[in-house]
Parts: C-alpha cells; structure tokens; sequence
C-alpha cells in the first residue's frame, strides 16, 4: 500500500478552552496507481487530512504509513517522503516564488541533489505534461492567469517525480474549459504514469467521472469510503451534510420514480445518455 492511516486523530488547540477535533479517528490505505476522490464540506477536515500524508502536520494521535513505514519515526527522511508524496495547494500562489517559471519547476528537483541536466530534463518534461506553452516558461509566474498559475505549480511537483499526487481543489475559480482541460490533463499522468492521485474537490461530476474510489468527510471523520456509484446512493445523507449527488443523479431518481427502468447507479452523463438511448432502442 502506498499510504495508510490508522486511527489519525488531529486536535486544535489541544489542552485548552479552544480544543477542536478536526480528525477523529480516521482509517483508511490507498495503493498504488488508485485515483481517490476526497470530498466535504467546509471545515470537515479534507485539507487537514491531506497534509498529514506528507508529514506536514503531526497527528495528534494515530500513525501515517507510506510502503509500510512510520512517516514519524525516529531518523525518517520526511524531505524524502516530499518528493514521493506531492502537494499541490489550492493557492497556487502559495508553491510560486522564482523570478521565472522555468526556474520555479526546476526548484524542486534541484534540491533533491540531482546534475543540472536531469533537473532541467525534469522540469521540461513537467511542463509539457501539464500543457504550459513554452512562451510561458520564461515569464514570471505572477504574470500567468489562474489556470497557467496552477499548471506550473503541478508541473513543480511533477518534476519532483512523484509516487503519489495529492491536489487540493485544483479547478477553484476556473471557467468551465480551464477546469475541464486540467482535470483531462490530470487523468492521463494518471493512465500513463500510473501514480495515485488523491483529488480534493466540491465537484460531484468532476469525482464521478474521473474517481475510482471515493472518501466522504464530516466534521473530521470518515463517513463514505467506495466506489463513487456506490457512496452517491447515500445522495440523502449526503445531502444532510451540505453536499449533494451529481446532477444526473437526480434525474435518474426522478425518471425511476415515474416509472422508466433506468440504473439507479448512474453517476455520470455519457452513462445516463447510453441508457436511455438503449431504453428508447428498445
């Protein structure tokens, strides 16, 4: 298993008048190559779960594992674990700080002590893979639109060489085409490069149409954990929580309701659309 959790617990303000859970308990493994989507509302404890996967948070109480090893035993390399184990936040402004973009992708691999031609081979082959045109290499980073901004800050872990991907809403405040092409561009380094992909998100379609496996937060603990078929059966509780199903979810739940014989487990639009044109056929 790539990363496992158990029992991970995380306490703010431990001790004191302002203690908050904002884990409580929670148990899960991912293997390799799985793409998971983590999904809660506001304040479930998404983003703090996340960072404890690269040691960037201490649990409270529990243990994190990555290949079978305690991230916070004595003598772990946890800039190590950084490089196998990559973040990208939802800011992307937060992981941008070089005077190009070319120089910014290079930062990481740089660190990790490699020659200055596989850093930049690196850094090259990051930038290609996210789909940053090459007229943008050279430019600040600040100067990109929101959508370029988040490319080079995947592009930055990438080129770390990363077992596992961990993106934190990486389509906020995109138009539809911007959100569309990042998610297409994610998938493939999932298919052609096998990592685990952990994708937080508050887009039920998006999940549906890109996630194996999908992870439901509430108030720091895990409530849902399957297949996203599977978990959007439970679109009621879902609701209770501040989330919804997708869209399509509904109309089928309404079509079944007015008596049309359509799967009820149909999460995404293609699938809706093949079914009734086979209803229709028949």
């Amino acid at each position: 298993m790539a990363i496992k959790a158990e029992h991970l617990t995380y306490v703010y303000g431990q001790g004191t008048a302002f203690e908050q859970y904002a884990l409580k308990d929670v148990n899960f493994e991912i293997p390799d190559g799985q793409f998971v989507g983590l999904i809660g509302h506001t304040g479930s404890g998404k983003s703090t779960l996340i960072q404890h996967l690269n040691g960037l948070i201490k649990p409270t109480e529990g243990t994190v594992y990555y290949d079978g090893e305690d991230i916070h035993k004595e003598g772990y390399n946890l800039r190590e674990l950084r490089s196998k184990v990559g973040l990208v936040f939802q800011y992307p402004e937060h992981q941008l700080f070089e005077i190009d973009v070319f120089s910014d992708v290079c930062f990481g691999p740089r660190n990790l002590g490699l020659e200055k031609e596989e850093v930049e081979k690196r850094a090259r082959l990051a930038l290609e893979q996210v789909g940053l045109d090459k007229k943008y290499w050279e430019q600040s980073p600040f100067e990109l639109s929101g959508g370029q901004k988040r490319r080079a800050a995947i592009a930055g872990v990438l080129a770390m060489d990363p077992k596992v991907l961990i993106l934190d809403e990486p389509t906020a405040g995109l138009d539809p085409r911007g959100r569309d092409e990042i998610l297409e561009e994610i998938s493939q380094l999932h298919r052609k490069r096998g990592m685990s992909i952990i994708l937080v998100s508050h887009s039920m379609e998006d999940i549906a149409r890109y996630a194996d496996r999908l992870m439901v937060m509430n108030h720091g603990e895990k409530v849902f954990d399957g297949p996203p078929r599977e978990v959007f059966r439970h679109y009621r509780e879902l609701e209770a929580m501040g989330l919804a199903a997708p869209q399509v979810t509904y109309i089928v739940h309404g079509l079944r309701e007015r008596g049309v014989p359509i799967d009820q487990d149909i999460t995404t639009v293609e699938e809706a659309r093949e079914a009734i044109v086979k209803l229709l056929k028949g």
